[in-house]
């Protein structure tokens, strides 16, 4: 594989792009009358022979339903249906609208696939219609026992032209074949694509119900064992809590030209993390490795500044200041004997962790006078005419707000401002600055409300989960945004946030002034401070479970997975001590790449 196949491959497995933009890139193909629908379909198809031979099925007992759409999505799955009945497979499309793609319609008759009509006022060659709406209400009833029975449902309903919730017919097959709103529940290892139940679904380009562009849940929908993915890969697939919906991923590549599209969302892998660090020179002092400035914890919480310390110090960081309460002091002095306490010149802040939030504290705490100071010279006002009269906030180092912190941000701050909020906190900086919202809401629509929270501040936003949505400027006066699922779901314990803000704080300190400067590289080393995180998490707990699977590219040889590991739970203290570990891989590996 040559240097130019590589990095396309690498795009099209780590870069989504929206509706919009893959109509634009099918379009040169299309006009060349490249059969995409086909190919489509014969990839489709040839999945779902290698599975049932993986699986050792008996293909003359095997039932498969095909969901059919009216438009190109539903000719996709009868062009797929077409060629698994011309196997010798036992197939039925059941029509959910009032047309049926008629090129493709024709293929599946003739290869001798079974046609089935819901909408009474459909118009398909061959179908009953006009029937009334108690023979309608039995049709649906038999097409979704039918569906419930099959072994493989090939959903074909809606694609990517699908906008918003289903209605009418297909909202009425998904809210019984699948589920609503509420994602699935998914165990994330890489080997567990296989562990299949009856019956078997396989989306084609996107599940149907989904919000193919934001990632959202809207309504009823059909999760997938295997989506099928053309073209390039789509924002449902790495925006949660739609990307759950999408099990396994299969990337047919039509060769479209991505190196010059915009993506709406990409993936973060350990290139983020590698070049986020700073390799030290042999003529370094610690000063110019990186000098992090914590306060963080409280007299309640002094927990939170020893794992913050703990974390920024062992994050190829030359120095660590810390202020606090002389209990947190005495804490950090104890598991941290380097650090230095009191007041001094540092590259990036980190604030708020362990610091009690304004309804659970009083206006005298030390470390809520102390953040609200500091944060005081990072609020960007404007003058009478839209101008920004804080200029000198544009120049102040790189900071993380974190947990009580974010109860005092100003209005409006620059870029190298990185808030680090979970979906509670953020939904409580939402409601104060701006419209009351949910955490529910933000679970709900992560990319939306992440988005929001990045254009009302100014901050970049790190919006924490099992994929943990990253947003900042993209330098033009727009937002760019990533998605990193590298983590266990061991990381889920207390005082993992704190751990993580160390991390950022010490990313940002070593590369402090060229983050001032170019405020688009903010929001990319964030993203390799929680791909670290991540990884050091993975390593601590022997596990190989991460959200994000990285799709299979059709037609390429599948990595065998000798043994994959769920591990073992792990407390916010080993990720600390994996950390050195874990930044001996990414330097070994950029090492060996270079």
């Amino acid at each position: 594989m040559d240097d130019q196949t590589a990095d396309h491959t690498d795009t099209l497995t780590t870069a989504a792009f929206d509706t919009a933009t893959v109509r634009a890139l099918e379009q040169p193909l299309l006009a060349d009358e490249v059969p995409l629908m086909r190919m489509a379909a014969s990839a489709t198809a040839r999945t779902i022979l290698d599975v049932i031979d993986q699986e050792d099925w008996d293909e003359t007992s095997l039932r498969i339903c095909v969901l059919a759409g009216a438009g190109d999505n539903g000719g996709d799955g009868l062009y797929t249906g077409a060629m698994l009945a011309a196997e010798g497979l036992n197939v039925t499309a059941i029509a959910v609208g009032r047309t049926l793609h008629d090129a493709a319609y024709e293929a599946f008759l003739k290869s001798g696939g079974h046609i089935y009509a819901l909408d009474p006022a459909n118009d398909i060659p061959g179908c009953p219609s006009g029937f009334p709406a108690g023979e309608a209400g039995q049709r649906l009833e038999h097409a979704i026992a039918f569906a419930r029975k099959a072994h493989i449902i090939i959903d074909a309903m809606t694609g990517i032209g699908g906008t918003g919730a289903l209605h009418g017919i297909p909202a009425a097959l998904a809210s019984v074949l699948g589920r609503t709103n509420t994602p699935p529940r998914r165990l994330g290892l890489p080997d567990d694509e296989l562990a299949i139940d009856f019956p078997f679904v396989v989306a084609v380009d996107t599940p149907s119900g989904i919000g193919v562009d934001d990632g959202s849940l809207p309504g009823a929908y059909i999760p997938a064992d295997v989506t099928m993915m053309y073209g390039a890969l789509k924002p449902c697939a790495m925006l949660p809590p739609a990307s759950l919906a999408c099990g396994n991923i299969v990337l047919v590549d039509f060769g479209f030209d991505v190196d010059d599209a915009t993506p709406t969302v990409e993936t973060v892998d350990c290139g983020y993390a590698q070049n986020a660090l700073r390799i030290p020179l042999v003529e370094d002092a610690k000063y110019n490795r990186g000098v992090v400035g914590l306060i963080t914890g409280s007299a309640h919480y002094p927990g939170a500044a020893v794992l913050s310390s703990c974390a920024a110090a062992r994050s190829n960081t030359g120095m660590v200041r810390y202020l606090g309460p002389e209990r947190a002091q005495n804490l950090v002095l104890q598991a941290l004997p380097e650090a230095v306490i009191g007041k001094g010149h540092v590259q990036a802040w980190v604030t708020g962790c362990g610091v009690p939030d304004t309804d659970h504290t009083d206006t005298a705490d030390i470390q809520r006078t102390a953040i609200s100071a500091l944060l005081a010279h990072y609020s960007l006002t404007q003058d009478s005419a839209g101008n920004s009269a804080n200029r000198e906030a544009l120049a102040m180092p790189p900071i993380v707000v974190d947990a009580g912190a974010l109860d005092l941000l100003p209005d409006h701050v620059p870029p190298q401002v990185v808030i680090t909020p979970h979906a509670g906190e953020l939904a409580r900086l939402l409601t104060r600055i701006d419209a009351p919202t949910t955490r529910e809401e933000v679970m709900a629509e992560p990319l939306r409300q992440a988005q929001r929270a990045c254009e009302l501040t100014g901050a970049t936003v790190v919006l924490k989960g099992a994929y943990t949505v990253i947003v900042g400027t993209d330098g033009n006066g727009g937002m760019r945004t990533l998605v990193c699922g590298r983590a266990p779901a061991f990381l889920a314990t207390a005082g993992a946030g704190d751990v993580l803000a160390g991390i950022i704080g010490a990313m940002l300190a070593q590369r402090a002034q060229e983050l001032i400067n170019d405020p688009t590289l903010v929001a990319e080393t964030a993203a390799g401070a929680v791909y670290t995180h991540g990884l050091a998490a993975a390593m601590a707990a022997h596990s190989d479970q991460h959200a994000w699977q990285t799709p299979h590219l059709y037609g390429e040889p599948k990595q065998d997975i000798a043994q994959s590991a769920c591990g073992h739970p792990i407390i916010a203290s080993d990720v600390i001590v994996a950390l050195p570990s874990a930044f001996d891989l990414l330097n070994t590996t950029a090492r060996y790449e270079d």
